[in-house]
């Protein structure tokens, strides 16, 4: 007779295509996730899944399955935490976690449309996730997808980074990449660190090495680092979506377009909490203004 944990065990694996990642998300040992994927299989009569070294690849009749199975598991889900929720707490506060940056120009326009009151906090992706594991966050928005137990992320956007540099600058036209970078490690850099995030980034993926650059100025603040570029200090890497947002777009140029780096950008919460009417509401309201 199968056993409805094999079901969502065989969902989550499918979900992950990692009996370890599974076994962590589901806060089981990895030998007993295992188990229940065999079991299952035994109970089918064939393989769900190939095993490669670095991921579990679902075969033909694992697909139908999922298909089968993962509405049906996600409906009794909701009913049964939405009889839990009644004796949760309601949640009347939600506190929320994210970037300086990113709150101020993708969630602070859409305030007055959450139906519950918030808490703000603003950090890096460790710190918010640090908070959001000892419950004093609800909800993080975060570009660091780690895998922890309990913790669900939801894939919000992509954020598009580009080079950006002074309106006046005058940029060396060239097609070769070595020139270029060259050229690029000999101006003035202003980072967001001291380890040079994002613009390690594009060297890694654009030009197969680490930048050569030491920063002339360290400002945490993409909005103060935009400016600082409109008052001539030197070059940066800048998010799409604050340019556009800039009042002084003509103070500031994108450079070396083919150059840009994407970033993903997800909604974390504790699995607990998800099925609380409130944060599945605010949840709610932040994909439908960023998606």
């Amino acid at each position: 007779m199968v056993d409805f944990e094999w079901y969502r065990s065989y969902c989550t694996i499918y979900k992950h295509n990692s009996v370890s990642e599974a076994a962590k998300t589901r806060m089981m040992t990895q030998p007993a996730m295992s188990q229940h994927l065999a079991s299952l299989e035994a109970e089918v009569g064939e393989a769900l899944f190939i095993r490669t070294s670095r991921k579990m690849v679902p075969t033909e009749r694992g697909k139908e399955l999922y298909s089968q199975l993962a509405p049906l598991i996600e409906s009794l889900e909701e009913t049964t935490m939405g009889f839990r929720s009644a004796s949760l707490p309601t949640h009347t506060v939600i506190k929320i976690g994210a970037a300086h940056e990113f709150y101020s120009e993708k969630i602070l326009p859409q305030l007055q449309k959450y139906n519950t009151c918030t808490i703000s906090h603003f950090g890096t992706a460790d710190q918010l996730l640090e908070l959001l594991k000892e419950d004093k966050l609800d909800i993080i928005i975060t570009s660091k997808k780690f895998q922890t137990p309990g913790i669900e992320y939801l894939k919000l956007m992509d954020e598009q980074f580009v080079i950006v540099a002074p309106n006046h600058y005058e940029i060396f036209d060239t097609d070769n990449p070595m020139l270029k970078e060259q050229w690029l490690s000999s101006q003035n850099w202003i980072s967001y660190g001291l380890d040079l995030p994002i613009i390690r980034r594009i060297w890694r993926e654009h030009f197969k090495n680490r930048p050569q650059i030491r920063p002339i100025h360290i400002i945490p603040n993409l909005h103060m680092i935009l400016k600082a570029i409109e008052n001539g200090g030197g070059l940066s890497v800048i998010p799409t979506y604050i340019l556009d947002k800039s009042a002084n777009k003509a103070k500031s140029k994108v450079i070396f377009e083919e150059l840009k780096v994407k970033n993903e950008i997800f909604i974390a919460f504790k699995l607990k909490h998800r099925h609380l009417p409130k944060m599945n509401e605010v949840i709610k309201l932040i994909r439908e203004q960023n998606v």
